[in-house]
């Protein structure tokens, strides 16, 4: 039987050779062209990856050329949680400054505007740069999917004309119906204003009807910016009590490029915060749960990371 082994072998090993030839050149073809859309396409194995953070570039400072750098070493989903493009939101912002570092993942971002978007008036630097990527013209939110996760992003520009953040308006009447038919997945929601923050700016109340909607869906995690720390919260419920069992975590990003600031008086629940370092944060949603890790730029040594189960 050995023998008869061997001479089959002898009689197939061209073939064999043949088609690991084959093999080795279509994966040396295959890592090329992985090497050219590094920038544009993310790999099937990082399809649950959402990285990123908020508050990003101003043409005088380069920080948001240090975080692109990281959001080029990670494949994924890159969410913008507002004010892309300093200082005004035109389109001149985001196509010169934002553009350079951050435009470069363009085809793989998912955003959602700021405040320093809506001084240019109806925001429409900001939606004209990210066209169809920034949901329905002029609205500011919308939904989407990765893989057994449901992301939403809001606008929470409440002051703005046309923006409304009421419980019965028709962004959170949206958002409840919305919710309402992904019942089984996990949920995340991102936008630009805290609830909660230690940063200069601190919580911001009018997105309370956000938070109460998500809340009673049983949401799991929040990513905003406009203050420009990192800050990681535990889990709570709309009016800031602890809630393990069915509380929703936020996290603050404002760390992607702009300038950092203070931390004041730490926020009840807060449980890691830094305003010492740029930086942005990647979330791996899996199903049933998620890990997170916030990934300073270098030279920082400061770091924080951990997982958790949905709701």
């Amino acid at each position: 039987m050995k023998q008869r082994q061997r001479r089959v072998e002898r009689k197939t090993w061209v073939v064999v050779g043949a088609t690991v030839a084959a093999i080795v050149i279509a994966a040396v073809a295959g890592y090329a062209l992985a090497i050219f859309n590094a920038d544009t396409t993310p790999s099937a194995s990082a399809s649950h990856v959402l990285v990123g953070a908020g508050d990003v570039a101003l043409c005088s400072r380069e920080d948001d050329e240090d975080t692109a750098a990281l959001l080029g070493r990670t494949p994924g989903t890159v969410f913008l949680a507002g004010d892309g493009g300093y200082p005004e939101g035109t389109l001149e912002d985001y196509t010169e400054c934002y553009g350079p570092g951050w435009g470069r993942f363009l085809s793989r971002t998912r955003p959602a505007p700021g405040n320093h978007d809506y001084r240019t008036p109806d925001a429409s630097g900001y939606f004209e740069y990210f066209g169809d990527r920034a949901g329905p013209p002029g609205r500011g939110y919308y939904s989407f999917e990765m893989g057994g996760w449901h992301v939403v992003s809001l606008n929470s520009n409440c002051d703005k004309e046309g923006v409304d953040c009421t419980a019965r308006g028709d962004q959170v009447t949206w958002l409840t119906e919305d919710l309402a038919t992904h019942g089984d997945s996990c949920v995340l929601a991102f936008w630009h204003h805290p609830l909660f923050s230690s940063g200069r700016h601190g919580g911001d109340d009018e997105v309370r009807p956000f938070w109460d909607a998500l809340y009673e869906a049983g949401a799991d995690v929040i990513l905003v910016g406009h203050d420009h720390i990192y800050e990681r919260f535990a889990e709570q419920d709309p009016n800031a009590r602890a809630d393990p069992q069915r509380g929703i975590r936020q996290f603050v990003v404002g760390t992607g490029g702009g300038e950092l600031y203070p931390i004041d008086v730490v926020a009840a629940n807060s449980e890691a915060r830094t305003n010492e370092t740029h930086g942005v944060l990647k979330l791996t949603l899996r199903e049933g749960g998620y890990d997170w890790e916030f990934v300073p730029v270098g030279g920082s040594s400061f770091n924080d990371r951990g997982s958790d189960g949905c709701n």
